[in-house]
């Protein structure tokens, strides 16, 4: 079976580094139940007479990864503490005599896995990692539960085939959809000829949707600018909620301000992403992942038991954090309000009769810049809206006055909007933007509804509008972590398309995705005191940092209340360091100390602080932060 797609985008799907080396393995033939044979590449390291094992299984073609190993090896396998099995899918590339109708992807991970087990080369002890459909794999295989699988790493991937995935509000994500078939997966049929979401999606979601029958320890891996978003966080909460309670606590996600990867420069765990940089955030998904497995596959007592649930990258104030649940429990959900002469703000309209017309032309769509793409053509992550999108006439904007405090955002926004069209069916699209100071507007987020999706998204929900007919029409953002800087403004660009992330509506409210006329519009937003229209932020409450002050048990201090000497105790991995810091409840940060060697007792002399409640905050290198209360009280 030819499969369809370029080097490069293979290539930084893994994060590969490239050297002049090329990776030797010993190539393998594994029995499958049927008969069949998967090929399979096997790495073992020089002196290994029984290792741990990471399987990787891919689609992409697995002689790809001899020029490079993930997560950090290379091509230095003999430096690495297990060995590697790379397997083709069924049907694909060396396995593809192996195609055959009514198999299951998951039966064939259970066959690797338990083959694998079997080998003189491995202890038993066996790990999947993967990104993209090499981490959906990994669902269905432990939705089998080999007995000698471990512990997984899905990266930017969740298990669910649902109809938001590939129909958000309604719309067609097309450049998706193009992708996934120029790779091979030849989707587009299915998916096109269930435009609505019937018993089909039904039954898919249902029998895709799985978390309690995942037995395996896994780290989620994800960003907040990969597509995955929305399935990611809804699967780790599942998993959280309902899989064993054996297992139940050992699962964790890391969410990093990534893109999805495979074209262009950036990739999971890059610095660059898109027109910014996150040094902090580089490798840091390598590095979690390689302690995962330590203590998951060797029994390396390196205090991963002891972190938080849930990583998540804070942008804006670029740094990571620490939670027992996403969302985290101290966001609130705050109105800011449209208003006249472009702005926004927690007040509600005074004018009587105000709007904005927004005319769209099909032929001329609002254009895709950067974002939660797929597409090799299309650049992905944080980009600058104003030199194209926003300086075009086809978009509405709206923004906070320069901002005066830091506002804090984590989770998803919601915009509602009071609208009206001259057409039968137009679509309505949101992109949330951060407003530099020196004027660029860096997106951070979008999505996008289908009028005739309205009131929900079932053959029955829908209906054509009638021209001039005020709508309320509601567009749900994927969630997203970030700190909208003091001096800097939120804002949202309204626009009626996003061409090519989303389908093009053609106006004539007839069948969708099909040739036909395009009828430009003249779309409108109302802002006044009749018709609110609005976007509802989610909001922290509280000081960020101090949301998560419970979720470790790691970080101990003693006495409290406390005088004069505070003594610091914390569980972490033999050689940690971190920083201990002390903040008001305010947010006001009143100590910082360096801490050398997590495994001994650190004493702090804080009698010069006023007595109150603080909270201790320790950051590890790790990345991990841990919060406990301390009471200061004076004698």
């Amino acid at each position: 079976m030819k499969k369809h797609f370029s080097l490069v985008w293979c290539l930084l799907l893994f994060s590969f580094t490239l050297s002049a080396q090329v990776l030797t393995p010993v190539v393998d033939s594994i029995p499958m139940r049927d008969g069949k044979k998967i090929a399979a590449d096997r790495y073992v390291p020089a002196g290994c007479t029984s290792c741990p094992v990471i399987l990787i299984q891919t689609p992409y073609n697995r002689l790809f990864l001899r020029l490079g190993l993930p997560l950090g090896v290379g091509t230095n396998i003999n430096t690495s503490n297990y060995a590697f099995v790379v397997t083709d899918w069924r049907g694909f590339f060396g396995s593809s005599a192996a195609a055959a109708p009514g198999t299951s992807q998951g039966e064939d991970g259970y066959d690797v896995v338990e083959w694998i087990a079997q080998q003189p080369w491995c202890n038993t002890m066996i790990g999947t990692w993967g990104p993209s459909a090499l981490g959906r794999v990994q669902f269905a295989t432990m939705r089998e539960n080999p007995p000698s699988l471990r512990c997984a790493v899905p990266v930017v991937a969740g298990p669910q085939f649902s109809y938001q995935e590939y129909y958000p509000g309604g719309v067609a994500r097309t450049e998706y959809i193009e992708q996934l078939d120029a790779l091979g997966f030849g989707v587009s049929t299915v998916l096109y000829a269930n435009q609505v979401r019937n018993l089909t999606w039904q039954m898919s979601e249902a029998t895709t949707f799985y978390p309690g029958q995942i037995t395996k320890p896994m780290l989620m891996i994800g960003g907040w600018y990969d597509h995955n978003v929305r399935v990611m966080l809804e699967f780790f909460n599942g998993v959280r909620q309902s899989s064993p309670l054996n297992v139940r606590d050992q699962h964790r996600l890391l969410m990093g301000p990534w893109v999805h990867g495979g074209s262009g420069v950036a990739f999971v765990g890059s610095a660059t992403q898109g027109q910014l940089s996150y040094p902090n955030a580089a490798g840091r998904n390598d590095s979690l992942t390689r302690v995962f497995f330590d203590y998951h596959l060797i029994g390396i007592a390196n205090g991963w038991d002891q972190t938080a649930f849930v990583n998540y990258y804070q942008m804006g104030e670029d740094a990571w954090h620490a939670s027992a649940q996403w969302p985290v429990q101290t966001v609130t959900p705050t109105t800011y309000y449209l208003q006249n002469a472009s702005g926004l703000s927690l007040s509600t309209p005074s004018l009587a009769n105000d709007s904005t017309l927004i005319p769209y032309n099909p032929s001329d769509p609002s254009p895709t810049v950067g974002g939660t793409t797929l597409r090799a053509d299309l650049d992905q992550g944080p980009y600058d809206q104003a030199p194209v999108v926003e300086a075009r006439s086809d978009v509405a904007i709206y923004s906070t006055p320069v901002l005066t405090t830091d506002l804090v955002l984590q989770g998803s926004v919601v915009a509602n909007l009071h609208v009206t069209s001259n057409r039968f069916d137009t679509d309505f699209a949101v992109r949330l933007v951060d407003k530099y100071p020196d004027g660029r507007s860096m997106l951070v987020t979008d999505g996008i509804r289908r009028l005739r999706f309205r009131n929900g998204f079932a053959a029955s929900d829908t209906s054509n509008i009638v021209p001039g007919q005020i709508y309320t029409l509601s567009i749900q953002l994927p969630a997203t972590s970030i700190t909208i800087k003091a001096g800097h403004r939120l804002q949202i660009d309204i626009t009626n398309s996003i061409y090519p992330k989303y389908d093009s509506n053609l106006n004539n409210g007839q069948q969708m995705y099909t040739q036909g006329d395009t009828l430009p519009a003249v779309n409108v937003v109302y802002h006044n005191n009749q018709f609110l229209s609005s976007i509802i932020l989610p909001v922290m409450s509280a000081p960020l940092g101090i949301e998560s002050q419970v979720v470790q048990s790691g970080l101990q201090v003693y006495p409290n209340p406390v005088s004069d000497r505070l003594r610091v105790y914390y569980h972490a991995p033999l050689g940690s360091t971190g920083v201990f810091e002390l903040w008001t409840v305010a947010g006001n940060k009143v100590l910082s100390h360096a801490w050398t060697n997590l495994s001994t007792q650190l004493a702090i002399e804080i009698g010069h602080l006023p007595a109150g409640v603080y909270i201790g905050r320790l950051v590890d290198n790790y990345g991990n932060a841990s919060h406990a209360k301390v009471v200061i009280a004076k004698h």
